[in-house]
């Protein structure tokens, strides 16, 4: 099998697995006991808390709190919907972009419903896309909203530049980042950082968010008052533990993605009508090109006969068009045939040849002459 979705979601890595059994096993106390089952549950908290702002800060923890969610979809609406009804006297505007994930795209729907202005730029309309972020922000801006990296293509912001130009712009509005596909993988930077598990080898279910002391967000589930009254619910110990486990145990980098990345596009441009979109300003571990005159569907399940997977671009949407290749400019043909290919750290030299063999043969095979 050759799995190239990770941008989906990972394997859990044995560490994670490892994590999670013993947890399971030896401290399944609920953290809010004040038995000796209940500290040692909390005190998996707690480490996992200062490995996770430890890898946000890369190395040297920010300044904040980390609280567990479901996932990322949890914690982008938490962070957006809180941060808008805490800060709405500080203005009605957000600013966005049109390449968000749905799990944050679908909430400022519904905020624009409730009268906000909601402000979504597309990078195919500015060459220097955080500083047309950045220039969109007034005295009425509450908060500013963008995902570090696209999941499609990889398309990165510099999240650092985009928090200095926002504060400078206006020091009260809240900058969110949606880190799913950058966290682990490059500095990030915000008020508020959503995070998922399962993307870095951890188990589904768990995620987390990062607000930046000073920084307040309304709950978006409450009961018990846990984790200060901002998550309530008693805590997964287990995912926690595995979590912590999979970011501690990370082993992607950089420079073995792009040279995987480099072979790919290298066997690729020995291939007639295929077009890359993601270019120079995209992180390597995610590819994403189009093979001109075979549809998306076709190819993906061509692919899987031999127990090769990729996708067509997000898994959250289905086989159905996300309009998030338009705002980078890429045309509806060439959406139709689109592949995306997303890398970790197991992915190896063979794996991209034996993928760029059978691309070549189902090229052979459906394209029409």
């Amino acid at each position: 099998m050759v799995y190239l979705d990770n941008a989906a979601t990972t394997k859990p890595c044995a560490e994670c697995c490892k994590a999670v059994a013993k947890a399971a096993a030896e401290r399944f106390g609920n953290p809010g006991s004040l038995h000796k089952m209940g500290i040692l549950s909390e005190q998996i908290i707690s480490s996992a808390k200062r490995t996770i702002l430890n890898a946000l800060g890369g190395g040297g923890a920010p300044e904040g709190e980390v609280i567990f969610t479901s996932g990322a979809t949890e914690s982008n609406n938490t962070a957006i919907l809180g941060a808008a009804e805490k800060y709405s006297r500080n203005g009605r505007k957000i600013v966005t972009t049109a390449i968000e994930h749905p799990s944050a795209s679908k909430v400022f729907d519904i905020l624009a419903e409730r009268g906000f202005e909601v402000i979504r730029l597309a990078p195919k309309e500015h060459e220097d896309f955080v500083g047309a972020i950045a220039d969109t922000v007034d005295d009425n801006t509450l908060m500013v909203s963008c995902m570090a990296v696209n999941n499609e293509t990889g398309y990165a912001v510099d999240t650092a530049r985009l928090y200095g130009l926002v504060k400078r712009a206006n020091p009260k509005a809240v900058v969110h980042i949606d880190a799913v596909q950058g966290f682990l993988k490059m500095p990030l930077e915000g008020d508020l950082i959503s995070v998922s598990g399962h993307k870095v080898h951890a188990f589904k279910g768990i995620g987390s968010l990062y607000i930046k002391k000073g920084i307040r967000t309304a709950p978006l589930v409450v009961g018990g008052g846990q984790q200060k009254n901002l998550r309530s619910g008693t805590e997964p110990v287990e995912l926690i533990a595995g979590f912590e486990a999979a970011v501690k145990a990370y082993r992607g980098s950089a420079e073995r993605f792009a040279e995987l990345k480099a072979r790919l596009l290298d066997n690729l441009s020995g291939m007639s009508g295929i077009c890359v979109n993601s270019d120079e300003k995209c992180l390597p571990n995610i590819i994403n090109f189009s093979v001109l005159g075979i549809r998306s569907e076709i190819m993906l399940h061509a692919l899987e006969e031999k127990e090769i997977y990729v996708s067509s671009g997000s898994a959250c949407s289905r086989g159905k068009k996300s309009g998030v290749l338009a705002a980078f400019g890429i045309s509806d043909r060439d959406a139709d045939s689109a592949v995306r290919v997303s890398l970790c750290a197991d992915t190896s030299e063979s794996d991209i040849d034996f993928l760029c063999e059978n691309i070549e043969n189902n090229i052979k095979r459906f394209r029409r002459s």
